[in-house]
This record gives structure tokens, sequence and C-alpha cells, in this order.
């Protein structure tokens, strides 16, 4: 059984409702109709409903028994229980007034169902950008407690069953993180690999193996290294490590026989967005790895970003991962 036959065998029919806030993109809606139809999925379209319901037709979809709700007929007792949340969430930064108008916005009233629990979860980025998906969820859910940011990771799984599924973050959202906030990262990951059954070693990743380059970059790594091991000893986790010693069993009997994690690393935390946005990509694009995500991490509720690249299965399988997220203590 792949990855994804896992994922969906454990979210069938039960009944998750994941809001999608942008009904009038033809991915997504082919995409809800499809997850509705196999059970996978509840899915909440909210958006405007004459364009949603002419884009079905125009499709030659059938959305009728799919829930559209359109923020401008939603009703007043639920709207002013959505407004008076929203004015707490943001605490003193917005007033009601201002919090009347955002939440006029599609993805500001889908991350407000997913903050009153009336959804388990909100998926969306096919056509907005990941600072305009991130927004909302940052300032009405927040991040969990014990995370002190927000990260992003994809699940790479691999061409062929015999190689392994690997997590790699932070791929998304983070630029430069400091040391503790690598360890943060680190300590989401897990949790993220764990949802997917993935067994996580943890390889910190650099330029450097174990003290074979010197600079404040790699020293970043150590420290983040230290950290973790100090405040989750029970992770199997070493660094810092470069990439090849982390993955490949040969190469890292030559640089680090004596560790536990490198050749069989699982969860690869890059040092920063511009190497872990890179790397992610180089493993897509030459190795054959389907790279799912990226799935935001550290949030309180679930949150996934789509890619504005992404085609009906990738918003299919970001569903299923979200309910699973979701439906994961």
């Amino acid at each position: 059984m792949n990855v994804f036959e896992r994922v969906e065998q454990s979210v069938r029919g039960k009944g998750v409702r994941i809001v999608f806030p942008e009904p009038t993109d033809a991915r997504i809606l082919r995409a809800a109709v499809r997850l509705q139809y196999d059970q996978i999925v509840e899915p909440v379209l909210v958006g405007d409903k004459e364009e949603t319901i002419a884009l079905a037709k125009e499709l030659d979809l059938d959305i009728s028994s799919l829930e559209l709700i359109d923020p401008a007929d939603y009703p007043e007792d639920k709207a002013q229980a959505m407004v008076e949340e929203f004015v707490l969430r943001r605490k003193g930064k917005a007033t009601p007034e201002q919090a009347r108008e955002a939440i006029k916005d599609p993805m500001y009233f889908g991350t407000m169902l997913v903050q009153l629990d009336i959804a388990d979860g909100l998926v969306a980025g096919a056509a907005t950008s990941t600072g305009d998906v991130v927004r909302p969820a940052l300032q009405i859910i927040k991040t969990a407690p014990g995370s002190s940011i927000m990260s992003g990771c994809f699940v790479m799984v691999p061409p062929s069953e015999e190689a392994r599924t690997l997590v790699f973050a932070d791929c998304a959202i983070n630029i430069n993180p400091t040391a503790e906030q690598l360890a943060d990262i680190a300590q989401q990951t897990v949790r993220t690999g764990k949802i997917f059954g993935v067994d996580p070693k943890v390889a910190m990743l650099s330029f450097s193996t174990r003290g074979s380059a010197s600079s404040p970059e790699v020293d970043k790594v150590v420290e983040a290294t230290r950290i973790l091991k100090e405040t989750s000893p029970e992770l199997d986790v070493d660094g810092e490590l470069q990439f090849d010693a982390a993955y490949s069993p040969i190469v890292a009997r030559q640089k680090v026989s004596d560790s536990t994690v490198a050749g069989e690393a699982t969860i690869f935390v890059f040092p920063d967005l511009e190497a872990g946005n890179i790397g992610y990509k180089i493993a897509q694009r030459l190795g054959s790895y389907d790279a799912v995500g990226p799935i935001l991490q550290g949030m309180a509720k679930p949150v996934c970003d789509l890619s504005r690249g992404c085609n009906e299965d990738d918003i299919y399988r970001v569903a299923m991962i979200t309910a699973l997220d979701a439906l994961t203590d």
C-alpha cells in the first residue's frame, strides 16, 4: 500500500469538512466534486454563488449536493458571531467594522469557519498567493501551542515503492530561520512525517558534515541540532550533515560511520528557504519524486497552501492530507 492509499483509507467516510475558498477555479471545482463522490471529504465551497454555479454549468458538473456558502448571503446572526470572534482573535488590531469588511473576503471567511469549528480545515492557493493564504491563518488561527512559527514542508513520494518516502522542510515560508526556529521546524516536520507513517530520522542539513567546514551558517545548524537533542531527546537526529551523507548509506559509511541517521534519513531540514525550495524542485524534476505540498505546519488547525501551478489531482491529494491532519491529535 503506497502513502496515498494509506491516507485515503484513513480519511474515507469520516465526514471531514474541508473549506475551499476558490470555487470559481475549475481545478478546485472538479476536485471538490470528486472528493465528495469518493467520500474522501465533505467540501465546503466559499465564494460567489452565481459565479460558482455558472462555472459548474460550463464544466458540466453537478454541484447540487455540495455545500456552497456565499459570504454576502450569510445569515446575520452567524456573521455577527464571526465578527466577534475575529475581533477577539485580533486582540485589538481590528474593529468590528474592519472585521465585518474582512470576512467579505472568502479567504478570511473560510479561515473563520475553521476557527469556529464549522469546518475542520482549509485548502487554498490554486488562484491565490501563499501570502494571502497564510496571512488570515496566522492572524486568526495562529500557531499551535509549543510552536513559535509556521513552516512549510513537502512530502516527497518516490517514483518506485522500493525507495523511501521523504519529508523536506522548510521549503515555503521562512527565508532565514534562526537555530531555535530550525529546531522548531524539525519538530513540526517529525509530526507531519508520522502522520504519513514515516519513521522519523532527522537530518539537519548543511554544506558541511560534522565540522568539515566552518562558518556562521554551519554554526547555526550545529546549534539547531544541539537544541533539538536537548529539547527532544527521544528523536533520532544528526547534524550538521551534507545531503549525500544524510541520504546515501555508502557516503554515510565513509563520512559518519557512527551515525544512526546518516544514510537513512527521512526528515530533511534545510538551513534556509533558498536551499529548501531549490532542493525539493531538484528532487521533483530530476529525481522524479512527487512533491506533495506545501503542507503548512505549526498551526493550531489545519490549513494547506496549494501551488498556483497545481492540477486537479494535486488538490485532491492535498485535501486528503488536510483531512488526515484534522483527524490526527
